[in-house]
């Protein structure tokens, strides 16, 4: 790996192409280095993990909303398979990747990556599939526009912090996605040059999607992403060019809406990002860094969730605890704790977006059942019983400086995102205990491997798909380095006839 300076030039400056980030990127993109096994076993669990997610999911309202859309850009010829739907019932692929990003984000439980900043790469994967099934790709070019997808967005989060700026994560997701699908179509390194560039251009958005009361819009953000980097990849294969440079111009990204210039406008500050890339003929290995999540809730809050069963072991009565405090990390105090100063938050009626985003929800919930249902721990009547609501109000988090170092450590060994709880008891006596990763974490107790992605999919999608079509997808996705072109249509999951609901009626 090698790290790649980079900061805002003046116009005059004539940064030259090869020194520009995006350039670099599609050099990355463009490489024809070979996928190693390891990481093509990744890929495939992460295709699984995608299907579990979006299938539980298929029939929740901001799926079906996006799925109404999508199917009224139906296309026979180059045309995408939409979750849920039957085969052979296809649609343009911008708009399969709004689907089926949609499907895939909603109910929050796919993998992360966490670092400068916060990502779900495999939202990576709905983008760069739609085009393989369009363009008749092989499970090979499938399984390489992925390795680029996930090292791109992986080594943007490692780098280039977006939220300290209030600017989505997905900013990071629409280069990628750009470039993983520049790869999996054979692109030339100028075409995903200009695609990337688009590709952040298009996809600069703010961080209210994720505050306060938070809305469906948390589910289609990557979507939306993931669709703009589509139609990004094919303006730029008809010719047309991009904003450039996007990251390093005077009227850049990085220039106006991130660290790049000082408070004097005549003066380009001294900030420089350092983004690490592989070098050429280096393999694209980031996948193996990211995690993905036994538990739908923020990925904050999945250390947590099993340090909850953990510690209620040792509880026998939750009404005599006085009050419970969660030391933690910086991220995790003001994005989902008490420093977001949200009162949404702490509110019983509050949407299950939100609660998502509660670790004083999360905690409460958890430590009071022992469980955690990506259904039945959101539920209305479970948010506002009487005794998780007296519990919920008894949290409070803190961020501890050795938790914000964790969290940012460059050792994988130390790298952590749980926290210390003090449960305080009404008679004064303490209980105290920290986990660092969650039990499926690489570093954890119980890391996920092949059997729990597959059993994840088995627990989703049971009641909602039927037991031949699971074997069906299951014997199939592992066999994706071997799949032609053309068969990449089978990666769909399809419910029985009749069990899909439909969206109310819009324009399309």
């Amino acid at each position: 790996m090698k790290l790649h300076p980079v900061k805002v030039h003046p116009s005059k400056a004539l940064l030259k192409r090869e020194d520009q980030l995006a350039w670099k990127m599609a050099a990355v993109a463009t490489d024809k280095v070979a996928v190693d096994k390891d990481v093509q076993e990744m890929i495939i669990n992460r295709v699984i993990d995608n299907a579990s997610v979006a299938i539980a999911a298929i029939n929740r309202r901001p799926v079906v909303s996006a799925r109404g859309m999508a199917l009224g850009h139906a296309k026979k010829a180059g045309g995408a398979q939409v979750m849920g739907v039957k085969a052979g019932t296809t649609v343009s692929p911008e708009w399969a990747a709004w689907a089926n990003g949609t499907a895939v984000r909603e109910l929050d439980m796919h993998d992360t990556f966490l670092a400068a900043d916060y990502s779900h790469p495999g939202d990576n994967i709905p983008p760069v599939l739609a085009v393989a099934q369009a363009m008749e790709k092989s499970g090979k070019d499938l399984i390489r526009g992925l390795a680029t997808g996930y090292e791109l967005q992986i080594n943007l989060v490692r780098a280039i912090c977006l939220h300290e700026h209030k600017v989505d994560h997905i900013a990071h997701l629409g280069p990628s996605a750009a470039a993983g699908i520049g790869t999996l179509l054979g692109l030339k390194q100028e075409v995903v040059f200009q695609a990337i560039q688009q590709g952040l251009h298009t996809t600069v958005s703010f961080r209210q999607s994720r505050k306060g009361e938070i809305s469906s819009w948390k589910a289609y953000a990557p979507a939306h992403a993931g669709k703009l980097a589509i139609e990004a990849v094919d303006r730029c294969m008809r010719g047309e060019g991009a904003p450039s440079p996007i990251y390093e111009g005077e009227d850049s990204v990085i220039a106006w809406v991130l660290s790049g210039r000082s408070n004097r406008d005549d003066v380009y500050g001294p900030v420089y990002y350092h983004v690490p890339l592989p070098e050429a003929g280096e393999g694209k290995r980031a996948i193996l860094s990211s995690y993905t999540k036994e538990h739908s809730a923020e990925y904050q809050s999945q250390a947590l969730i099993d340090l909850a069963f953990r510690m209620r072991e040792q509880i026998s009565d939750f009404d005599a605890i006085e009050k419970v405090i969660i030391h933690t990390s910086h991220h995790t105090h003001y994005v989902i704790g008490t420093g977001a100063n949200d009162p949404q938050k702490m509110d019983p009626k509050a949407s299950r977006e939100t609660l998502d985003h509660s670790i004083m929800y999360i905690f409460a919930v958890a430590l009071l059942d022992g469980s955690w249902h990506h259904v039945d721990s959101y539920a209305p009547k479970r948010a506002g019983r009487a005794d998780t609501v007296r519990l919920w109000q008894k949290i409070t988090t803190t961020e501890d400086p050795e938790w914000t170092r964790k969290y940012h450590s460059k050792d994988p060994d130390e790298l952590a995102f749980g926290g210390r709880v003090e449960i305080i008891f009404k008679d004064g006596s303490r209980l105290v205990d920290e986990l660092g990763v969650a039990n499926a974490h690489p570093n954890g107790a119980k890391p996920f491997a092949r059997a729990d992605y597959i059993n994840k999919f088995r627990t989703l999608t049971d009641g909602i798909i039927t037991a031949r079509e699971a074997n069906r997808f299951i014997e199939l996705v592992q066999d994706l380095p071997k799949l032609k072109a053309g068969e990449l249509s089978g990666l769909n999951v399809a419910l029985p006839a009749g069990t899909l609901a439909e969206s109310k009626p819009g324009i399309f």
